[in-house]
């Protein structure tokens, strides 16, 4: 094998869900200043909890409740996709990169190239129908079996997701806010007709650290690189206990995206004479949310949730600025959007500026 680039390799073990989701951000931000090398990190969640999108609104997507009484941790991750809940039976890879020869800059890219990696290493257990699917998914059978997610911490690029060596439906539809049990029911059916597992797969589940051997040997040998395993620094330690961890803790950070349609129930309520809240789900590639305070057709406030990514992901909260004061009518909304793109930079795979813009106008059939 020729060899491009030396990077370390950190096995966690099974840490606390915040250590479990939040940790390679410290990692990220060494990494991203030249303190650390590119890093593979490897881990299994030791306690079950469930997770949010960035873009995601809590009090929309999870039944908060439910998980406050049965002790499941809320965390928001800071990159994109939708709620899902996790535990023990998953085996996670985080690969934070920076000026990597072998790490794709380009979002859909850095998929396409990182998920040869995940296939093989199903292949290589015994799921031999294991295939990539874009944007962001490994699938078996033509079922999803592995969730992955992509995002940037300064200088960093970082791709995250999993092995799943089981799944518990029932939890996953349970601790999910749903509009009825019926729906729930339904739900839960669907996982299981969508979404497969090792366990479904195989007659013997491989240990995660069967699955943590392979992945280390694919990694090395698809992307060409030399793992040297490692412990944390002091340093990154410092930044997640001192910076990250009382940011990922708060609630400020797990309630940020609290749009007006959780104050005024309802898909279109009217709040006064011309004013309304409304809010609208686009399905292009990923799912687009839309909830808006509009007057007449001029947008005062706005929110983008959704189960997307964006790079940078800032970049969204400065869409919804753009928006403010803008009407709803497709040349004016066409025009902003194409600017915020040419302007930022931004990149999100699997949405395109008209879907955007298509998305704005479903906005519009409500008023």
């Amino acid at each position: 094998m020729n060899i491009l680039e030396q990077w370390r390799y950190i096995d966690l073990g099974r840490p606390n869900p915040f250590v479990a989701q939040t940790f390679y951000e410290a990692v990220a931000e060494a990494v991203s200043n030249d303190k650390s090398p590119n890093t593979l990190i490897m881990l299994n969640p030791g306690a079950p909890y469930v997770c949010i999108g960035y873009h995601q609104n809590i009090n929309v997507e999870v039944d908060v409740k439910y998980c406050e009484e049965n002790n499941l941790p809320i965390v928001r991750r800071g990159q994109g996709g939708g709620a899902t809940y996790l535990d023990g039976n998953q085996v996670f890879y985080q690969i934070i990169a920076k000026n990597s020869e072998v790490v794709p800059k380009q979002v859909d890219e850095m998929f396409r190239r990182l998920l040869a990696v995940t296939v093989k290493v199903y292949q290589r257990l015994g799921v031999t129908s294991a295939k990539y699917k874009p944007l962001n998914d490994v699938v078996a059978n033509g079922k999803k079996i592995s969730g992955n997610g992509a995002s940037l911490h300064d200088k960093a690029s970082i791709l995250v997701g999993n092995f799943i060596m089981d799944m518990d439906f029932d939890r996953m539809a349970r601790v999910l806010k749903v509009p009825n049990e019926k729906f729930r029911d339904k739900m839960a059916k669907s996982m299981q007709e969508w979404v497969t597992t090792l366990k479904r797969e195989l007659i013997e589940v491989p240990s995660p650290e069967i699955i943590k051997k392979v992945y280390v040997e694919e990694i090395q040998r698809i992307l060409g690189i030399k793992l040297a395993k490692s412990e944390i620094t002091q340093e990154e330690w410092s930044l997640f206990n001192n910076k990250l961890l009382p940011i990922y803790t708060s609630r400020e950070w797990l309630y940020m995206e609290a749009p007006y349609s959780t104050r005024h129930p309802g898909r279109a309520v009217k709040i006064a004479h011309d004013v309304k809240v409304v809010e609208v789900d686009y399905k292009a590639g990923k799912l687009i949310r839309l909830r808006a305070e509009v007057k007449g057709k001029e947008i005062i406030d706005i929110r983008i949730t959704g189960d997307f990514f964006a790079t940078p992901k800032e970049t969204i909260f400065q869409l919804e600025e753009d928006l403010k004061g803008k009407k709803l009518e497709e040349t004016q909304l066409q025009s902003t959007i194409t600017r915020f793109y040419a302007e930022t930079g931004v990149e999100t795979p699997g949405i395109t500026p008209e879907d955007v813009v298509q998305a704005l106008m479903k906005l519009k059939t409500l008023l």
